[in-house]
């Protein structure tokens, strides 16, 4: 059984953050409620690369409440700036099922590491001139800039130049096609 990044969004949202080992027993107990089992783990990873939920250390962040024992391999994964948290059916009892208790994180910091990673993403995505990945990072920039207090105008102006960039050569590469004669086709 698969979950959307907003299902996924959704259960970390009902504990405030959980590490990626929670999130995967939480989505096996759903799946369990089912009759199915949780088969696709990387869909957390996806929701982490579209900014459905963000990585963060506990150290770093402020994060109220017990929290185990999170790592580099195992971070705590909170609500991100694209997410619509949505509960998956019959998740209202998984803070029973799970023993967790609830967590708080502050907004704030959470928002200066997703804009950290942010930051490297639009980076990466330019010097590799992947106009998919500028183009999800160009939406990605308006709803961190409305979700924490960070300002990305100037990453944001740096991913529209090289947009404009990429579209112009595209445009000029285009022009440049051999035109055919029709006569002699």
């Amino acid at each position: 059984m698969e979950f959307s990044h907003d299902e996924l969004a959704g259960v970390v949202d009902l504990f405030g953050a959980l590490t990626r080992a929670e999130l995967s027993q939480a989505c096996d107990e759903l799946a369990f409620k089912r009759g199915t089992e949780f088969e696709s783990a990387e869909t957390i990873d996806d929701a982490i690369t579209a900014y459905r939920l963000v990585a963060i250390d506990p150290a770093d962040t402020g994060v109220e409440g017990m929290v185990p024992e999170a790592t580099a391999d195992d971070p705590l994964l909170a609500v991100g700036p694209t997410a619509f948290p949505t509960l998956p059916d019959r998740a209202e009892d998984l803070p029973h099922i799970l023993d967790i208790e609830p967590r708080e994180v502050d907004r704030t910091v959470l928002g200066a590491v997703a804009e950290e990673r942010f930051r490297a993403d639009a980076a990466r995505a330019v010097a590799d001139a992947d106009h998919a990945r500028i183009t999800q990072l160009l939406d990605v920039s308006y709803d961190l800039d409305a979700w924490a207090p960070v300002d990305l105008g100037g990453v944001r102006d740096r991913l529209d130049d090289a947009a404009a960039e990429m579209d112009g050569a595209d445009d000029r590469a285009g022009s440049h096609a051999p035109e055919i004669d029709e006569r002699t086709n």
